[in-house]
């Protein structure tokens, strides 16, 4: 923000800027985030461990992920409006507080009906949790500098944490047991949940007190629900799978009859303003695409590890820590500070665009494939290119939002990566099971060792799929150079026409908190 438009700013509200415990909250927060994104994979691992033990058929075990997916992506709008009704903070740590008990439950499950039940509260309270997060940071972080830094630490998590889980999955799984890849979130929330309670404060009149739009939660929450088990349902039965269709149609005429209301009813679940600023919506469909790229990939390289090379699911996990690392580079040592110096657009596009090198290689797999030539290099450019894109894409997604919508644009955000997540795996698979169908079909008569045709189509299907990623990411990185239009957050206001309207903006959004 330039000094011009800092003495514009009345000295109540320009006190009010420095929260003194903002440092604080982040880590609570970061905390907090850490565990709702990790918990996406880190049961992925023990997942075998856990069907073995409680007697789930094959034909259900997809349910462990499932339930998790549809309740989270199912209900994160109304988790984001209810964080913008009972307050940002409240909401944290009862989704923290809700979050423990659901693990717990799954921890100390003895049954199917347990563990998928704790699966879904799980979910629910991740829902709650998750926006309230992404809009604490929203409101607490004005300072352009800052919010950059923060934002920096914040995008990394998001991205990088699935990998953790990945590495403390296997951990967990081989050297002590699966039922602890539950019972670790419990000190995360609880330390995160007191930590929050203690040093967290939000604008006492930041809240959006308007009615619950009923019609809305239900519309939105079928519309997504069907949305994710429709793409769940096409990986395992197929695209055209008379259910599979259904459940597609059904969630085109809920959410379309969702946006209808939104656009009538006084108080609306999803104000269209927040979606239908050409920046906001930019990024919601861009970083969508990206995850859908990113969490295909994270399915075929665990597979190609394990499988094909053999790897435990200990090193499995540490095979990853090159992604974790570029991520954390590229979020905090560029995103951050390239973020205040020049235009969004400019940070995503291209790191979109270095990620997709970095998938273009790993398009070169083969069995014999090395690490340290072909997925080092992948993974570190991958990482790195994410990194630089999320954070710029986590912090403009709230940029300039009133503070009572700050929870709902955060729970935009974290519908795209959910719908993003489920779609990227049942797409890419999908497209790499038909590959590798393919391959073998027209491998049989040459190749006359069947475990080495069976490797080499596993392969071929992998690669084939990666190469959608590579397009899709492509696609990301036009559309937020097309879309994304804002100049650097940080500009001042003699900079030209677009650096002061934005910094005019950062002026307008604590004035209006305060």
């Amino acid at each position: 923000m330039s000094k011009t438009a800092e003495k514009r700013l009345p000295d109540p509200a320009g006190a009010a800027l420095a929260d003194p415990s903002r440092w604080k909250a982040l880590v609570f927060i970061a905390l907090a985030q850490l565990m709702v994104v990790l918990d996406a994979t880190i049961v992925n691992i023990a997942l075998p461990s856990a069907q073995h033990d409680l007697g789930i058929s094959d034909g259900n075990k997809q349910w462990v992920i499932t339930a998790y997916a549809l309740a989270f992506g199912g209900l994160l709008l109304f988790g984001g409006r209810i964080a913008d009704l009972w307050g940002r903070k409240r909401t944290f740590v009862v989704g923290l507080l809700g979050f423990a008990a659901a693990s717990a439950v799954g921890g100390a499950a003895t049954s199917e009906a347990m563990l998928l039940g704790s699966r879904a509260l799980q979910g629910a309270f991740g829902a709650l949790l998750a926006p309230a997060a992404l809009s604490l940071l929203a409101v607490m972080f004005t300072d352009a500098k800052e919010r950059a830094k923060a934002f920096g630490i914040y995008g990394a998590i998001a991205g990088g944490g699935g990998a953790v889980g990945l590495i403390l999955g296997g951990f967990l799984t081989e050297y002590l047991d699966w039922r602890w890849t539950f019972f670790v979130n419990i000190p995360f929330a609880i330390v995160a949940a007191l930590g929050a309670y203690s040093v967290i404060s939000e604008p006492a009149d930041g809240r959006n007190r308007s009615p619950l739009d009923i019609p809305g939660v239900v519309l939105s929450t079928l519309g997504l629900v069907s949305l994710v088990y429709g793409f769940t349902r096409a990986e395992t039965d197929g695209w055209s799978d008379a259910m599979t269709i259904s459940l597609f149609v059904g969630a085109a005429l809920l959410l379309f009859s969702f946006v209808v209301v939104e656009s009538r009813v006084a108080h609306p679940l999803l104000p269209l303003r927040v979606v239908a600023d050409r920046n906001r919506g930019g990024v919601y469909l861009s970083l969508g695409l990206a995850i859908i790229a990113m969490f295909g990939l994270f399915l075929f390289l665990t597979y190609y590890l394990q499988v094909v090379k053999g790897y435990s699911p200990v090193k499995t996990g540490f095979a990853f820590l090159p992604m974790i690392a570029g991520m954390i580079t590229g979020s905090t040592q560029i995103g951050a500070r390239l973020m205040t110096r020049v235009p969004p657009r400019l940070l995503m596009g291209p790191g979109f665009l270095v990620a997709a090198v970095g998938m273009l290689l790993l398009t070169q797999l083969e069995i014999g494939s090395s690490y340290t030539g072909v997925i080092l290099p992948g993974q570190l450019l991958l990482g790195l290119g994410m990194g630089t894109a999320f954070m710029p894409a986590m912090s403009l997604a709230t940029h300039g939002i009133e503070p009572r919508d700050a929870g709902v644009a955060s729970a935009m955000v974290n519908t795209s990566q959910q719908v993003g997540g489920a779609i990227g795996t049942a797409l890419l698979n999908t497209i790499a099971a038909s590959a590798t169908t393919a391959y073998v079909t027209a491998h049989t008569a040459t190749t006359g060792d069947s475990r080495l045709l069976e490797l080499r189509a596993m392969v071929a299907g992998f690669s084939s799929a990666i190469w959608w990623a590579v397009g899709i990411l492509a696609v990301a990185a036009t559309i937020a150079v097309t879309f994304i239009n804002t100049g650097r957050p940080g500009a001042s206001s003699g900079a030209g026409t677009e650096g002061a309207g934005d910094a005019e903006n950062e002026v307008r959004m604590p004035v209006a908190m305060h």
